[in-house]
């Protein structure tokens, strides 16, 4: 790199956060120089603060207090506050992570300045255009100069989409590592299964809050319906922490979640890490939850029609249900009575490390300038 030799890191969702920490964690113990920039995409940064405190990882250097709004105004926000302090800091690479709104602003005012971007889980397709991540996604990895692929599908995917093979680099995903290096953490935190009143594998754990779940009164009903009709056809407790954008849209369409199923509010990664891992099943819209489930061993359904994440539907830990009611319930039936042992198809857990030496090789060799 230059003088500085300086990575920044851009994140503004806790999924961002958790698959960086791996990268950050790496970069620490190698000495590099870092700066870690939070958009605050999402929520405020005192909602997050525990996400870094939990993962041992230093407080974000810039905090940008974008919030939510529409796609335009947010991305519009992302762009000139981003721009700003990559003027300041001159960083030689730029990291991002995913699929989000984050990630392409990140990535675009990167590009337009002619600073180096990695972008880390390159390649993912869910053929959803409806999706804004969908779009966030390809347009990222059509930005990025190191493209650093999960699995060999997104590695093809990216090469069938004409990204020169120079730039693109096979590492697994840090979501791997992030859930090895994590859980004997959070074994040692507070039981989340007493604190709940619950059993190992006698319980499933539900995520939902993708716009296209949440944001249409029908499909939000539905959802719920699903989630009802799982509880009292199979008596098995149903634990749901609700992510803030549901909550918001429960109370603009006056709907509410039937009392059979077992309401919380968010929680920290290592609670929630703790509760997964011993969960019967997974019922979630959330691509990071399908990965984490297949790598923990513990079955999936996904309330969605397509996912970006065929791997793990291709190993068998995942089916993908969409909202209807009975094709939900018909499907955790299916899923609760799987036998697990399928392989892990996202990496051996140092990705992280892999992804750091590569950046380290490309400096060397003056590709990162």
């Amino acid at each position: 790199m230059g003088d500085s030799g300086e990575i920044a890191f851009i994140l503004g969702t806790r999924p961002e956060i958790i698959k960086m920490s791996p990268i950050i964690r790496e970069c620490q113990r190698c000495g590099l120089d870092f700066v870690l920039i939070h958009t605050e995409q999402h929520h405020k940064y005192e909602m997050d603060k525990i996400f870094f405190e939990d993962l041992h990882l230093p407080a974000p250097q810039f905090r940008l207090g974008v919030g939510s709004g529409t796609h335009g105004q947010q991305t519009a926000l992302l762009l000139s506050r981003i721009e700003k302090v990559l003027l300041e800091e001159k960083p030689e690479v730029v990291l991002v992570q995913g699929d989000t709104n984050t990630v392409l602003g990140g990535a675009l005012v990167a590009a337009k300045l002619c600073i180096p971007v990695g972008h880390v889980e390159a390649g993912l397709r869910s053929y959803d255009r409806r999706m804004p991540e969908e779009l966030n996604r390809i347009l990222a990895d059509h930005m990025s100069d190191y493209l650093f692929a999960p699995t060999e599908q997104a590695k093809e995917i990216l090469l069938g989409e004409g990204i020169a093979s120079k730039s693109v680099f096979m590492t697994g995903n840090t979501i791997v590592d992030a859930v090895q290096q994590n859980l004997e953490i959070a074994q040692e935190n507070c039981d989340p299964l007493e604190k709940h009143h619950l059993t190992p594998q006698g319980y499933i754990v539900v995520t939902a809050h993708r716009p296209e779940n949440v944001d249409q009164k029908d499909n939000l009903r539905d959802l719920l319906s699903a989630l009802d009709l799982v509880q009292r056809e199979l008596a098995i407790p149903l634990i749901y922490p609700l992510h803030p954008r549901t909550e918001s849209m429960l109370r603009r369409f006056g709907l509410g979640i039937s009392s059979n199923v077992k309401v919380t509010k968010p929680l920290g990664f290592l609670e929630f890490l703790r509760l997964e891992a011993q969960a019967a099943l997974v019922l979630t819209d959330s691509g990071g939850m399908q990965e984490e489930a297949c790598i923990l061993g513990v079955p999936c359904v996904t309330l969605r029609y397509s996912t970006e994440r065929p791997e793990t539907v291709a190993v068998g830990a995942n089916l993908l249900a969409g909202i209807e009611p009975e094709r939900v319930l018909s499907c955790v039936r299916q899923m609760l009575g799987k036998k697990r042992g399928w392989p892990n198809p996202f990496g051996d857990g140092r990705s992280g490390e892999r992804i750091v030496k590569l950046i380290i090789s490309e400096q060397h060799q003056g590709r990162v300038h």
